[in-house]
């Protein structure tokens, strides 16, 4: 049996985007866009975002969205299918026929970073995709390209380091194949950079953890693994000693950053995006229980270890001061909209 067809996002998390992206879209009339990852948990938000935006000001706004499989994408999200500023362009991330015409705005999110992969298709997808779409990019015309990145660019963040900021010189272990997603996102950025010297300005969001409606619940996100045990009314298991610290934005605000850094990021100038609120991965399942009301128990599998617990926290102040971006939405709160959103699918 099929799954049900994905529900739209929560009118306030739209209001809320849209409240504090008010002065971009003046910027964005009479646009083209074209998107990577459109129907994935990012692309998802996205696509709902620009639509809102169109139907609330009344911007002259389309995009054409890349899929792998456009029917596939309207059983999914029918809503979204079925709304005319959207074209569907049908192929793989690195052999798409280019689609004609001229499109101002490039998202290139795609990723196979929720599903597990072998190393090389990974690699290949990041490495050969990303080369894909500065060619169109340089066919398209574009004006302002946003690649999607991700915090993995650091490697393994040194304990000692309560913050990671894009300074740091460190870089994933090239001699391990689980540094595919992260060596696949570094060899990314480095063709952004190449592109941008060649007058293709790119914008790099280096994205960490996050949390909200169409959070996969099912994959390897702590996150989505407790909400999908408090919605089911089990016990919320902890795959680890519960000891690793994370932080995690609301995607409402993810889509506030993402907006702004592509319109007003300094090209080739990486701007780590996530929240810089730390806490342990015990530590989110305790707020899951308690925002979700669950009376079920916590199931930590691993005993506490003695080494210093890894750390995945961005330092976020060059966002904050160069483009004057905030996390407006706390944890709690964020917990509290995502498991609204889950309970009612």
């Amino acid at each position: 049996m099929p799954p049900l067809p994905v529900a739209p996002l929560p009118a306030d998390d739209l209001a809320h985007i849209l409240r504090h992206t008010s002065p971009l879209w003046r910027e964005l009339e009479g646009t083209r866009f074209f998107i990577t990852g459109g129907t994935g948990f990012f692309g998802l938000w996205l696509l709902e975002t620009l639509a809102h935006a169109r139907q609330q000001l009344g911007i002259d706004l389309k995009a054409t969205v890349l899929t792998r499989d456009a029917r596939a994408f309207a059983a999914k999200a029918p809503h979204l299918a079925e709304n005319a500023m959207f074209d569907w362009h049908e192929g793989d991330v690195r052999t798409f026929p280019f689609p004609p015409g001229e499109f101002s705005h490039i998202v290139h999110a795609a990723a196979t970073s929720s599903k597990p992969v072998p190393a090389w298709e990974m690699l290949e997808t990041l490495v050969d995709g990303t080369r894909h779409v500065l060619r169109f990019a340089a066919q398209s015309r574009c004006r302002r390209l946003l690649l999607v990145s991700s915090g993995a660019v650091y490697g393994i963040q040194p304990p000692e380091l309560p913050r990671i900021p894009e300074t740091h010189p460190h870089a994933p272990d090239p001699l391990d194949p689980a540094s595919a997603y992260g060596e696949g996102k570094r060899m990314a950025e480095l063709l952004c950079a190449i592109a941008t010297q060649q007058g293709i300005p790119c914008a790099i969001a280096r994205c960490f953890a996050f949390i909200g409606p169409h959070l996969p619940l099912d994959a390897h996100f702590a996150a989505g693994n407790f909400l999908s045990d408090a919605a089911r009314g089990g016990p919320i298991h902890v795959n680890s000693d519960g000891r690793a610290l994370r932080s995690y934005l609301y995607m409402a605000d993810l889509m506030i950053w993402l907006l702004t850094i592509l319109l007003h990021g300094a090209p080739t100038h990486p701007y780590n995006v996530g929240s810089d609120e730390d806490l342990s991965v015990a530590e989110l399942a305790r707020r899951v229980k308690k925002v979700s009301g669950s009376m079920n128990a916590i199931l930590v599998r691993d005993p506490p270890s003695s080494a210093p617990p890894p750390r995945y926290v961005p330092d976020i102040c060059r966002a904050q001061e160069e483009l004057g971006l905030e996390v407006r939405i706390g944890i709690d709160e964020a917990i509290l909209r995502t498991m609204n959103w889950v309970k009612g699918q």
